[in-house]
Formats: C-alpha cells, sequence, structure tokens
C-alpha cells in the first residue's frame, strides 16, 4: 500500500474518532449536563397559601424547592390573624420550576390608622358605604326621633362620638345614631267613644295616628219600664 494511501486512511481514522468526542461532548452537554443545571422537565404546582401562617408557608415552601418572599406592601383584613398571607404570586395551580420565588402578601400585626370620615347629615345608605371604603367596620344602628328619614346625626367609636379627621385604627367598628323620621311629634287622641268600628279607625288613622288592637268587651243593655 502507497504512503499516500496510508495517509489519507490515518486522516480518516482521526476524523472518526474527533467526529465521536464531539458528538460525546454535545450529548452528554445537552443530555446530562444542561437538564440537570435548568431542571428540565421538572416542574412544580404552585399551593394556595392564602390564609396560612407565615411560618406554615415557609416550611412547606421549603419542603418543595420553592423560596418565600414576602412584599412589601403589607395589608391588613381586620378579619384575618396577623401574618397570614392574604395574596400571592404566582397565583394557586400555576407551573413553575424548582428555587422559584413565591411572592407573598401578609396581614400586618398592627392595624394602619386611618382618618375618621364625616358621616354626620349623610343618608344612612351613603354613610355605610364610606364606612366600607375606608375599611371600617359598621357597628349598630340606633334610631332616634328626628324628622331626617335616616339621616346620620351622630358617629361614634366605642361608644363616645369622634369627630371628623381622628385617627383611629382600620377595621374599627363605627356606631351610628339615625333619624326615624317622624321627630318629637305629639298627636292629640280624638274622642271616638260611641262611634262603631269603621267611623273610629278611619278618624283614628285621619289624625296621623296607627290602628292598634282591637278589644271586645260584653256590654249589658238595661230597659226602663
Amino acid at each position: 500500500m502507497s504512503d499516500f494511501k496510508v495517509g489519507i486512511k490515518k486522516i480518516g481514522i482521526h476524523l472518526l474518532i474527533i467526529l465521536a468526542i464531539t458528538f460525546g461532548l454535545l450529548f452528554t452537554f445537552f443530555q446530562i449536563y444542561l437538564p440537570s443545571y435548568t431542571h428540565h422537565g421538572e416542574s412544580v404546582t404552585v399551593p394556595d397559601l392564602e390564609g396560612f401562617h407565615y411560618d406554615e408557608v415557609q416550611g412547606y415552601l421549603e419542603g418543595r424547592n420553592l423560596i418565600m418572599e414576602v412584599t412589601l406592601d403589607s395589608g391588613f383584613v381586620a378579619e384575618a390573624e396577623p401574618l397570614v398571607v392574604l395574596k400571592q404570586n404566582p397565583k394557586p395551580g400555576a407551573k413553575v420550576k424548582q428555587e422559584r420565588k413565591i411572592y407573598v402578601t401578609l396581614n400586618a400585626k398592627n392595624a394602619p390608622l386611618i382618618k375618621m370620615p364625616n358621616l354626620v347629615n349623610t343618608p344612612l345608605k351613603n354613610a355605610q358605604e364610606i364606612i366600607a371604603n375606608f375599611g371600617l367596620v359598621r357597628g349598630d344602628i340606633v334610631y332616634v326621633p328626628d324628622i331626617g328619614h335616616n339621616a346620620v346625626l351622630k358617629q361614634k367609636y366605642r361608644g363616645r362620638e369622634i369627630k371628623e379627621g381622628l385617627e383611629i385604627p382600620k377595621g374599627s367598628k363605627i356606631d351610628l345614631v339615625v333619624g326615624d323620621g317622624l321627630g318629637n311629634q305629639v298627636l292629640t287622641m280624638p274622642n271616638i267613644i260611641g262611634m262603631d268600628d269603621l267611623e273610629a279607625e278611619f278618624l283614628i288613622l285621619g289624625s296621623g295616628l296607627t290602628m292598634g288592637e282591637i278589644n271586645y268587651v260584653e256590654t249589658v243593655c238595661r230597659f226602663n219600664n
């Protein structure tokens, strides 16, 4: 065999070796190293964390190779316990990779202070909407004689009148004193003695009064001879 053919054969063998090594490296990189680095094919379903306490959530996520990140914009819900999760991102049910950060908003330990709005001379329906919009809770409604029907006359906090602008904790209960629309009316009772029931009822209603119960009693008529 000539030296030329021997040289060509050696070059071919070297090329095959280089191709085999290159293929081996590519296979190792894409099928072994890259999947292990990026956790290719591995995903975790984000659990529903709302309503659970901070300590429970932290341990739960760590056990699933997820990381909890508390957001700075903590909220406040008066009915919820302090440090429970109010919101989360990503949402429950989302598919994420391991070591993904799960952002949670916690319920604050202390209620933030807000300024008391003015509810006096406001219709009851509007006052209740304002209370809800300010994050307060409507307490008792006490009706008193006043010509303003369902008009707020007083706003109270812990049994005392509270003025507009005073700072109180969010979620506080506000009691309302409301007019009944009647006022301190004094009506004169008409004389209905001797009338039949229809005439008496007509006169009572015409005087701005309301019919009560009708009680019947037996009477004895005496005739003189």
